[in-house]
């Protein structure tokens, strides 16, 4: 979801949501890995009932993964898919229903920002790659030294979009995955499976929720389900809260920013592509080939526990004193509502609301005071009550010009504070560094020193480098044709030099008076006294608001719908919304998947197209061939990068595109007519599942008309199964679409088409808790506990899923073993600091001995450990015998006061280095 910053900003203000995974590993035994049982219970301590995966979430970081080197082929990722499903369902196991929706043709409303999304991309890479092709041969020109550049197909992530043949052959893959899995997996034995692949109309998460919103309708649905949904958009989160199921988590990797990436052109590590210099990599140490190899570290995931997200908004959003009987559940459908003005994929975000800023809370806050003039709540069960949303959006509205003046101050806060920052570092960094065999080395390099060669030599380059510098540097300095410097009066700095960086001119400036008229002139061409198109930008932001509402708490309300404009409107336009229609068009229906490639591909991504649809892209001649600009603006809309500005693509017609399509239509092939149908959800089960007879004798009977699935046989699930064409049937050989993994000659498994149960399209799904839904027990400390009595015991806080989990705790004997440990560790590392000669003590000796955790156990029959007391006896003295080696030395010479002093800074430094490595932070010194 288009929500940037959403989930920093949640996980910020309500820490204890976040709980750390715990994964088991597999054993690896002579070479061989021993698979994990997922039969055994969770080691989360919690069991789950229904695991959903949203797949793009999964496709995208398999098939182009930004910390590791991507998949050489189509096979090798569609193993990589399988690994990190596994490697999801080890950590969640669980017991009832793994559900797996992939992207299908999507709204109208959606297809606008895959556009945008798609043609950026296209876009970017080209540019990238021009550029890349650039700096090469401008390094190779200067004489630099950079790899041979490598030929490989250049893997188009456009491809993941349903109708292409990557997708197809990724459900025929699945399918054999879940064959596979159900037949050899102990903790698949009693699971029921359901793939709703790329065929299947809807977005991924939302085919998700509306499984679950039908499922709750139904009277054998169990109100104590524990759902687990595994996907990192944010919305996922507001499509959490918005089932109002009581055990709800989302599992997602936990973001680390900043990793490192080596450079594009050189591997080298340090710098990007545009910084490179083609500079020979310099050997670091014994172990060099590591150098600049990127570390790894398997990503690690978290758990978001919306129960206890639950809590806080409780806490948050109780009013006292409400002139209607307070429901939090209704509250809570409020603030997802109002999670919507700072962004969505289908509503540019009003300008003056950025979460940056603090926006969610001050529209609570504005919500909450102005609760007791609106008579009741903003929404129920996902229809808006616009009156009410008036008086919230004309009180932000109130504010906006005291918004934009603060952004405006903090921005130039900023800038200043950045501007001191680079002086300060400036100010601060060396001035020479000398490099090869000179060059400062990390500290905990445990590498051998290398012996100096020609020091002379060195020296006396390090001299004239350190010369040149110097006479390059002087500010009234400059050199002749011949190299040779010469005087002048000075010379200017360039612009890239400066301390500020270049920045896109403002033209709109939201902090001066006028900012409205600038605004609308500027980005939607039209003057802001036209009340008539003012009043029609706001009637199509307040249907977007409807329409995304409904979407997620109905269903989709119409495939056709879409916010016509690039830009939002003001919070202070809002004026007179209470009247605005917001009903839909009824009995809409999506495109089919080769019609969105129409819509939402660039011309770049032709290729993943029949050919006669293809020309409709390239075609000079054609009909529609302004829908697919070579190169189109980016309006970086008071934003820094492009990646967040808007992209200025026009709009498609939907008229016009099909009559375009009416004449290629009859050009497709049979597999491409396939590709182009809709299709529906399949259901698997394996042998040991009590719903399999019941499949396999429908198969038997040959019965073509639906039938209704047995919820006593399958955890209250209901719907409609239907015969399948290719389905997986038992004592049937599964083929494999993968050439590296076998095919499935023993098959137990079965298959069938599986549709969700069906209501009126009137039919309101309730937006409440169900009746017998139990309450988790509370997470967070009471705001009463110490006014109660709790008999005297203190607030012990939750850590993971059980709350009768003991905490590890130590007896006295282990503190002190943990402490004499300790204590020797830093008596001899002073010692043998203290009583090594300065000239003989290189880089080794004063690290001190090998940590008790690092070392291997070295014991001989017979032989008494050797503890941290004893373990340098061994160790022969480095002075002759008889020599005294006091504090002066070996020799003996007095050392002067400031010697001594710089010497105990040193060990001093030494002792807490070997604290912080024995974990001993805070110890008392007696």
């Amino acid at each position: 979801m288009g929500v940037p910053a959403f989930f920093r900003w949640l996980s910020r203000k309500y820490p204890s949501i976040i709980v750390n995974c715990v994964e088991e590993k597999a054993k690896e035994c002579n070479g061989v890995k021993a698979s994990v049982d997922t039969s055994k219970p969770n080691p989360n301590e919690v069991e789950f009932d229904n695991l959903y995966l949203d797949m793009n979430g999964i496709i995208h970081p398999c098939t182009h993964p930004e910390d590791k080197p991507a998949p050489k082929n189509e096979d090798e990722m569609m193993v990589a898919i399988f690994e990190y499903i596994d490697r999801i369902f080890n950590i969640v196991r669980p017991r009832r229903l793994l559900y797996m929706a992939i992207d299908g043709v999507a709204p109208r409303a959606k297809m606008n920002q895959q556009r945008s999304r798609r043609f950026r991309a296209s876009k970017e890479g080209m540019e990238a790659a021009e550029e890349k092709q650039k700096i090469r041969q401008e390094i190779l020109a200067k004489g630099g030294i950079l790899p041979p550049e490598e030929v490989k197909e250049r893997f188009d992530s456009n491809c993941i979009t349903p109708g292409t043949e990557f997708m197809d052959n990724l459900a025929k893959c699945l399918r054999y995955y879940i064959a596979d899995r159900l037949n050899s997996d102990p903790g698949w034995k009693n699971l029921t499976i359901i793939l709703s692949d790329a065929s299947a109309p809807g977005e991924g998460e939302h085919k998700i929720m509306d499984y679950i919103r039908r499922q709750r309708a139904q009277p054998n649905h169990d109100p104590n389900t524990h759902h687990c949904l595994c996907g990192a958009d944010a919305d996922l989160i507001m499509l959490g809260l918005a089932t109002h199921e009581p055990n709800f988590t989302i599992i997602r990797e936990e973001f680390k920013p900043n990793k490192p990436k080596p450079c594009a052109l050189c591997n080298q590590m340090g710098h990007e592509v545009k910084d490179c210099q083609g500079l020979p990599r310099e050997k670091q140490g014994k172990h060099d080939q590591f150098a600049d190899s990127l570390p790894a570290s398997e990503q690690e995931f978290i758990f978001i526990r919306l129960c206890v997200l639950r809590e806080y908004l409780e806490r948050e959003l109780t009013m006292a004193s409400l002139p209607f009987t307070f429901d939090f559940e209704r509250s809570v459908d409020d603030w997802v509502f109002m999670c919507f003005f700072v962004g969505n994929d289908f509503l540019p975000h009003l300008p003056s609301l950025e979460i940056r800023e603090g926006a969610i809370d001050r529209l609570v806050n504005i919500y909450k005071n102005v609760v007791h003039k609106t008579g009741g709540y903003l929404t129920e069960s996902g229809f808006v009550n616009l009156q009410r949303v008036q008086m919230i959006m004309l009180a932000v509205g109130e504010v906006e010009d005291s918004i934009f003046k603060k952004r405006k101050d903090d921005d130039d806060n900023f800038k200043r504070r950045q501007k001191e920052k680079k002086k300060r570092m400036k100010r601060d960094h060396p001035s020479f560094i000398p490099g090869g065999q000179f060059s400062p080395q990390a500290l905990g390099n445990r590498s051998s020193p290398q012996a100096i060669s020609n020091p002379r030599q060195a020296a006396y380059e390090m001299r004239m480098h350190d010369r040149q510098n110097s006479t390059m540097s002087s500010p009234n300095t400059s050199l002749n044709s011949d190299g040779s410097p010469s005087p002048a009066r000075g010379i200017k700095r360039k612009s890239e030099d400066s301390d500020s960086e270049p920045e896109p001119e403002d033209n709109i400036r939201l902090w001066e008076s006028g900012w409205k008229q600038r605004y609308y002139k500027n980005k939607f061409d039209v003057d802001a006294s036209d009340e008539k198109f003012r009043r029609k930008v706001v009637q199509s932001y307040v249907e977007g608001l409807c329409w995304v509402l409904r979407y997620y708490y109905q269903g989709c309300a119409s495939w056709n719908w879409y916010y016509p404009f690039h830009y939002a409107p003001f919070a202070s336009d809002f004026e007179g919304i209470a009247d605005m229609p917001s009903d839909f068009e009824k009995g809409s229906k999506p495109f089919k998947p080769l019609e969105q490639l129409m819509g939402v591909f660039p011309a770049a991504s032709g290729n993943f197209l029949p050919p006669t649809w293809r020309k409709l892209m390239t075609d000079p001649e054609s009909s529609i061939i302004d829908f697919y600009p070579e190169d189109f603006a980016i309006d970086l809309n008071g934003k820094k990068y492009a990646w967040q500005g808007v992209a200025l693509l026009p709009f498609v017609d939907e008229r016009r595109l099909r009559a375009a399509l009416e004449e290629v239509y009859p050009d497709l092939t049979p597999e491409e007519n396939r590709r182009n149908s809709l299709g529906g959800d399949v259901l698997f089960v394996g042998k040991h599942h009590p719903l399999c007879d019941f499949i396999v004798e429908q198969y038997k009977s040959k019965n073509t008309e639906p039938v209704d699935m047995p919820p006593e046989l399958c955890y209250g699930i209901q719907g409609k199964l239907t015969l399948n064409e290719n389905a997986v049937l038992p004592d049937k050989t599964v083929e494999s679409p993968v050439p590296m993994l076998r095919d499935l000659t023993q098959n137990s498994a079965v298959s069938i088409s599986f549709k969700d149960p069906q209501f009126d399209e009137d039919f309101i799904f309730k937006a409440i808790v169900l009746p017998g839904a139990k309450k988790p027990p509370p997470v967070l400390k009471p705001g009463d506990w110490e006014k109660t009595n709790n008999d005297g015991r203190p607030w012990r806080p939750q850590l993971g899923f059980n709350r009768d989990r003991k905490p590890v705790h130590l007896d006295q004997s282990a503190f002190r073993t943990l402490g004499n440990q300790s204590m020797a560790l830093v008596s001899i590392f002073t010692l043998n600091f203290l009583f090594c000669p300065i000239d003989l003590r290189p880089q080794e000796s004063w690290r001190g001995p090998t940590p008790l955790f690092q070392q291997a156990p070295q014991r001989t029959a017979g032989a008494a450990p050797l503890l941290a007391w004893n373990r340098m006896l061994p160790a022969q003295s480095q002075y002759p015998p008889g020599q005294y080696q006091g504090l002066g030395g070996p020799m003996n010479y007095p050392q002067r006061p400031e010697d001594r002093m710089d010497r105990g800074r040193q060990v001093w430094k030494c002792c807490l280095q070997v604290f912080s490595v024995c974990g001993c932070r805070g110890y008392a010194w007696k």
